[in-house]
This record gives structure tokens, sequence and C-alpha cells, in this order.
């Protein structure tokens, strides 16, 4: 059998007190204690919160549940309902001489519109292909939206969107 050992720690105690106040955190005098004996600690957070699929996931993207896109020299909306995307793919831009390609995502309310990640290549001759990938989360309010721009047919994103949660945060599993 373990030894105890009790625990007068005054921070430690008030956490407690904040995040478990049914176990004594309302009334007066619990004591913390710690104890040389091993104890098995099971994490039930998901099953209390309503959801038996991790996290990780739960973002998974699938056939069903996952919309498409192709961006070039266009600008495109994404998503445009309320609550919590994820956005994923790849844009690729090909370079020609002369051409300034200039690819952006933003997110927009029809009045004010805000650029969140930019892609440039100018003025390059005969140069390599750049390729990069994305994956972001991003939240929609009520007629807000989230766009794609390409200003050529030489930059070009492809990807997916898919709804991960509600706009109160509720999961929405693939």
């Amino acid at each position: 059998m373990g030894q105890e050992y009790f625990i007068n720690n005054q921070t430690l105690e008030d956490k407690v007190r904040n995040l478990l106040p049914s176990q004594g955190g309302a009334g007066a005098g619990f004591d913390l204690s710690a104890s040389t004996q091993i104890i098995p600690v099971i994490d039930l957070t998901e099953s209390a919160e309503g959801s038996n699929v991790r996290a990780d996931l739960q973002t998974a993207l699938s056939l069903d549940s996952s919309t498409a896109f192709d961006i070039s020299n266009a600008t495109t909306t994404i998503a445009n309902n309320t609550g919590y995307f994820r956005i994923y793919g790849v844009l690729s831009i090909i370079p020609a001489e002369l051409t300034n390609v200039d690819c952006k995502f933003q997110l927009t309310d029809g009045v004010t519109t805000k650029t969140f990640a930019r892609y440039f290549m100018f003025d390059i001759a005969n140069g390599q292909s750049q390729i990069y990938p994305f994956d972001f989360i991003v939240f929609l309010e009520a007629g807000q939206s989230v766009q794609g721009v390409s200003n050529d047919t030489k930059g070009v994103f492809s990807g997916v969107s898919r709804q991960i949660a509600t706009i109160t945060g509720e999961l929405v599993n693939p």
C-alpha cells in the first residue's frame, strides 16, 4: 500500500475550486493529497462532451462532407455558411515571362475585405513551378464568406472545404 501526503498550496486549492466546484470548491475545507500508489487515469472528456470521435479525426475530410474547388484567374467563394470551416489544398503557380501572379485568400462581408494569406510570383522567366500547400480553419458569421482569388491562369488553387462545427461550436462529424 502506498503512502499518502497532504499538500498545502493555496494556488492549487484555488484552481481545484474553480475547475471542480462540485468537489468541494463551493464549500469549505478540503485537502489535496498525493500518494505513492499508482492510480490509472481514464480520460472520458470526449464522451462527456457527446462525441466519440477524437478532435483530430473530427476534422477529417470525407467524400460526402467536402466541397471541392478549383480557382484560376477568378475570385471564387469557397464557403459562405455560418460556422467553422477547414480549407485544405494546394496552390500551383506556373511561371511565365512578364507575368505577375498574385493569389490570395480573403474574408469578406460584402463591404469589408481582409486578406489573410497571399502568394506572389513576379516576372519569372522559365523558372520552376511553385507549389504552396494550405490547411487552415476559418470562422464565418452571418453574411461573411471566404474567397480564393487568382489574377492569372498561371495561379491555380485546388482544394476542398468542409464545415467542422456550427456557429455555436457544435461539432459536425465527417
